[in-house]
């Protein structure tokens, strides 16, 4: 394990519908750490570019750099709660639509977005202890996090619970189409070029298939006291 960092920091990664967000959410709260939401961040990113360009079609790695160059993104714990400040301004119920959100994946497949939002998730983990949660936080983002934690399932099982989910909201969907996107996803998320998902060498594998999300809780908050005991 490595050195223990003082604040300390937990990074949680997984494929799709491993249950990251949640469960980081949760082991924040009862650690008494912060959920540092880098969703967020991307999206910030992607409302800055809007604030510049009227669409995504002219895209590139310069442009990117020049609207970045002239864009200040803090990320804020206002009592366990994620402030994400755009240019001065709290931006947290405006980057939530649906336009934002796909601009958001898109932007982050360019290396001048993903290396800002890194430097931007670094810096509030500098000053606090934080649990944050996604596909490279601690390959890439988090290289040196006290506690790593490889969170998944079988595609079957995330399929499933995505299933339940979809169903629950009153979605007419078909078990078989939602574990092929399941697939389709893990395989596009773990052989991109630009940080694919992999699990960090000294990472943790917690896998879900039988567990509870308390369950899971438990178990990441006990490794989390032997680290720190």
């Amino acid at each position: 394990m490595n050195q223990i960092l003082t604040p300390t920091q937990i990074a949680i990664d997984g494929p799709s519908g491993a249950g990251k967000s949640t469960v980081a959410r949760l082991v924040a709260e009862r650690a008494g750490f912060f959920y540092v939401d880098s969703g967020a961040v991307y999206r910030a990113v992607a409302l800055a570019y809007y604030n510049h360009c009227d669409d995504l079609g002219s895209v590139t790695d310069e442009i990117l750099t020049d609207i970045l160059s002239r864009t200040e993104i803090i990320v804020q714990n206002s009592q366990n709660t994620q402030k994400t400040i755009l240019n001065g301004k709290d931006v947290m119920d405006t980057i939530r639509t649906p336009k934002i959100a796909m601009a958001a994946s898109a932007l982050a497949a360019y290396t001048p977005v993903r290396r800002f939002v890194t430097d931007t998730v670094r810096t509030v983990a500098a000053k606090e202890s934080v649990v944050i949660d996604g596909r490279d936080i601690g390959t890439k983002v988090l290289p040196n996090a006290n506690l790593k934690i490889y969170l998944d399932a079988s595609p079957e099982i995330r399929a499933r619970r995505r299933f339940d989910e979809l169903q629950a909201a009153g979605k007419n969907v078909v078990y078989s189409d939602v574990l092929n996107d399941v697939i389709t996803r893990d395989h596009n998320d773990s052989t991109r070029a630009l940080d694919p998902l992999r699990k960090a060498n000294d990472a943790v594998t917690l896998l879900t298939d039988n567990l509870t999300i308390n369950d899971v809780i438990d178990k990441i908050l006990s490794h989390l006291k032997e680290i720190t005991a």
